[in-house]
């Protein structure tokens, strides 16, 4: 596989790259990548074949976006070829209400801004940052389906959102013949499974593309850390993973170096390509503030993990979902007693 392996995210007709770069580390330099490096960054995205990338307006207060408005301008040609995403929600005023959520007069004023950072006239693809609770669905899609249809936005996505209103909204943009979701951006890696309940259940039954973020879970499936390196010198991260050091980790990065070894890579192309090759996904975020981490991620292209392999790290993490998947995994025979159907067996329900 490669970064022209494209893929349809979901029911639209945007063809994107199996890996997504994702630019929240751009800014001025004080914190992640300034300019020149993330220039590099994107140069070898783009030249190795990959189009799909994506922002947040409240990224570093903008800067994010201002990088690459400054970029596309300097390579013309490129914003064309892109699949430009970038997400509304964030408030970008403390002091006024109306800066954020995903009201229609926030929505309207934030993509404005966003598209004078980034200095085009149009995004493929727009993101609700988070649900907001305040506003009705309706408001949120009847705006998002108007800038589509001026021409502003190529198609609307989903993240941070519970799986309920999810559904809610695929269904009424669907009643109200509104623009329908595309796809939803998700935490999604084998230390964050919680969404292969209620999230890919929505996401399989409207049709969704799935755009994991944090597939390396704040960087401890990154290979740096083992029961023998907890924390890493002069990474940020090594606060967001000390949560994740666990006995159960520590057993889940041995099986994990233990593949790697076998297939003559790394543990971070292993764990990129377990997300990779799940049914739901479509492009999976990948970061990188250097040449050297931006081409070990797109080494996990080259990566095609077994059936037992993806086994054994699938048992390894397996999520304990919430009710009621518990009680319906462990209740197939109440329904179909011990016959076979869709080629699925059940024992017999015992009353």
């Amino acid at each position: 596989m490669s970064l022209t392996s494209y893929r349809t995210l979901g029911r639209s007709g945007l063809r994107v790259s199996p890996l997504a770069f994702g630019a929240m580390n751009f800014d001025d330099g004080s914190w992640g990548s300034g300019p020149e490096t993330s220039f590099g960054l994107l140069d070898h995205y783009l030249d190795a074949g990959g189009n799909f990338v994506d922002t947040a307006n409240m990224y570093n207060g903008g800067a994010s976006e201002e990088t690459l408005g400054r970029y596309f301008a300097q390579r013309p040609g490129r914003r064309d070829r892109v699949v430009l995403a970038t997400k509304f929600g964030g408030s970008m005023r403390a002091d006024d209400p109306n800066s954020g959520g995903a009201g229609r007069k926030a929505i309207r004023a934030q993509l404005d801004a966003s598209l004078r950072r980034l200095k085009t006239d149009y995004v493929d693809l727009y993101w609700m940052h988070q649900w907001d609770r305040h506003t009705p669905v309706e408001e949120t899609l009847s705006t998002l389906t108007d800038l589509v249809r001026a021409g502003k936005i190529n198609a609307i996505g989903l993240s941070n959102v519970p799986a309920w209103w999810v559904a809610e909204a695929a269904a009424t943009a669907r009643l109200r013949d509104w623009e329908p979701v595309a796809a939803l951006q998700v935490e999604y890696s084998l230390l964050a499974r919680s969404v292969e309940g209620e999230t890919f259940g929505v996401a399989r039954r409207f049709g969704l593309g799935i755009t994991p973020w944090s597939p390396l879970a704040s960087g401890v499936l990154s290979g740096k850390y083992a029961r023998t390196a907890t924390e890493v010198a002069g990474s940020g991260r090594t606060a967001y993973a000390a949560a994740y050091l666990t006995e159960a980790t520590f057993v889940l990065l041995d099986a994990l170096k233990s593949i790697a070894d076998d297939l003559g890579t790394t543990v971070a192309a292993v764990a990129l390509a377990w997300v990779r090759q799940r049914s739901e996904v479509t492009s999976t975020l990948v970061g990188a503030r250097t040449q050297e981490q931006l081409a070990a991620n797109l080494a996990s292209l080259d990566v095609t993990l077994t059936e037992e392999q993806t086994g054994e790290l699938s048992e390894l993490t397996a999520p304990v979902l919430d009710y009621p998947h518990n009680m319906i995994e462990s209740m197939v025979g109440f329904q179909q007693g011990d016959t076979t159907i869709n080629g699925r067996a059940a024992k017999a329900f015992v009353r």
